[in-house]
């Protein structure tokens, strides 16, 4: 039976004294003070202008938010979103695009639940800096935050992801890892999740290793609720007139490890938002029980993560990997860039500022499209969508898009042709509005991965249809917050500073 089965849940409770002293051991030496689940949702303010938000030092845990600035070292008011206007997407609703490339590192949000999970673990005596292995099975940027979390809190992480990612992936994780080997290569690409699991299985014979497995990691979803949630709320109440009159419709989101879907929880429950799950067409495990290859990287496929809440979804979504693969080009390339501004009379920073979005967002943002025309939504309804991280992820996607598609070169016509069909000919096809026997169709997929695969104890999984499960996961954190405060507090680094500071 696979530890996943043996602990589904991680309870805020200490269930190894011995390492959780060591893990306090190891953070005193390397500086480091744990931010909270509050704290990362409501970062207070820190004076880290001097600090590379790209560097693997400690204090960079305190950038593992929505709040930083477009230099990623000041923080900002607001998190950092676009506002994307009906003369680019053609329907009257407002389409917003939280920006996840701010984030510390990696430039990607994907560091906040790899930081959550390791600190869980740590707070609760469940990982030894000193004794264990962080295995971070991804399909790229969770395992990429995974790596960097681990360098800054001293223990070893390794990456497993599929060998067909973006070439840009692995050149980060070799700059990062501590050993070549700690970068291991799966069959496949972004649909392969199976067999990234098959090698965790293998890996964990090793008692050393402690997989952390984002599609099954309960803190990546309780971090998304909390923060990506609250980033969401903060962004529209900056968007919203004195007269009230705008409403958050829908927050639509890839579905990947169903970590950011989170958010959407947290947002209906405040404002009745629909949500609305996205997939790639090429692989419609929701919309269709399908499966396939695509390379809208970073929302691997061909099963439901045990975190999806998926009995609190409203709509599925399929964009083609075409679309998002076109879409890099026309806005990542010179060409495309002028004949947007030039032909149809783009604002250039509106244009630019599509550097922050890679190709997972752009399928958001092609979903965000249809979503508004299959629900007709007004200049009055907003919505929100998530962009994980930014095009400097897929310029090797794009060459490699650019030359099979255009081998004479992509030009003014070209980007035209682009324009249309990939931007003004979106219809609400492959939308689906689920009714409750659509839910629980798309729930009992996860039956075949998690029950019979992975060895979850069938009322475990089972219980996740009811939506007190979830907000069980909720109302433990605070609970989770004062046990990262004790460790803290044992640890002694943050009292160490003030005094020297005092002292000074």
């Amino acid at each position: 039976m696979s530890r996943i089965a043996e602990e589904m849940v991680v309870t805020p409770d200490v269930v190894d004294p011995a390492r959780l002293r060591s893990a306090v051991a190891r953070a005193r030496e390397f500086g480091v003070v744990l931010p909270t689940f509050s704290e990362l949702a409501s970062p207070p303010t820190h004076n880290l202008d001097r600090i590379d938000p790209d560097e693997p030092r400690s204090e960079n845990l305190w950038r593992v938010n929505w709040y930083n600035g477009p230099d990623r070292r000041k923080r900002a008011d607001v998190p950092a979103h676009i506002v994307l206007p009906e003369t680019l997407t053609g329907v009257k609703a407002p389409i917003v695009v939280l920006l996840g490339c701010r984030f510390p590192m990696i430039g990607a949000h994907k560091v906040l639940p790899a930081y959550a999970g390791l600190a869980q673990r740590l707070a609760t005596g469940r990982f030894d800096p000193a004794e264990h292995k962080a295995i971070w099975p991804s399909t790229g940027n969770y395992c990429r935050g995974g790596v960097a979390i681990s360098r800054i809190l001293g223990c070893r992480g390794v990456a497993v992801l599929p060998e067909g990612m973006s070439r840009e992936r692995f050149d980060w994780l070799e700059r990062w890892v501590a050993d070549p080997a700690d970068i291991i290569r799966t069959p496949g690409t972004e649909s392969n999740v199976k067999e990234i699991y098959d090698k965790c299985a293998e890996l964990e014979r090793d008692e050393t290793n402690v997989i952390l497995n984002q599609f099954a990691a309960f803190s990546n979803y309780m971090a998304h609720y909390v923060c990506t949630g609250a980033a969401c709320e903060r962004v529209f109440s900056h968007l919203q007139p004195d007269t009230g009159e705008r409403r958050l419709a829908a927050f639509v989101s890839a579905t990947g490890s169903g970590g950011t879907l989170a958010a959407g929880d947290y947002l209906k429950a405040r404002y009745g938002t629909k949500i609305a799950a996205v997939e790639a067409l090429e692989c419609p495990t929701m919309l269709e029980n399908g499966y396939g290859e695509h390379n809208i990287q970073g929302i691997g496929d061909k099963h439901i993560p045990l975190i999806q809440n998926v009995m609190n979804m409203d709509v599925v979504i399929a964009v083609s990997d075409r679309a998002s693969d076109r879409l890099n080009l026309l806005f990542g390339s010179d060409i495309g860039r002028d004949y947007l501004v030039k032909r149809r009379k783009l604002d250039p920073t509106l244009v630019a500022s599509f550097a922050e979005i890679g190709l997972s967002g752009l399928a958001n943002i092609v979903a965000s499209i249809k979503l508004a025309k299959h629900f007709d939504l007004g200049a009055n309804d907003l919505v929100m969508t998530v962009a994980t991280d930014s095009a400097a992820m897929y310029g090797s996607e794009r060459e490699s898009y650019s030359a099979r598609h255009y081998p004479g070169g992509f030009d003014e016509v070209n980007a035209g042709e682009v324009f249309a069909g990939a931007l003004e000919a979106i219809a609400d096809d492959h939308t689906l509005e689920l009714t409750h026997q659509g839910r629980k169709r798309i729930f009992n997929l996860g039956y075949y991965t998690w029950v019979e695969q992975q060895g979850v104890r069938f009322d475990g999984f089972e219980k996740r249809k009811d939506q007190s499960f979830w907000r069980g996961l909720i109302d433990t954190i605070p609970a989770w917050d004062r046990l990262i405060e004790s460790f803290n507090a044992q640890a002694g680094v943050a009292e160490n500073a003030a005094r020297k500071s005092a002292r000074a």
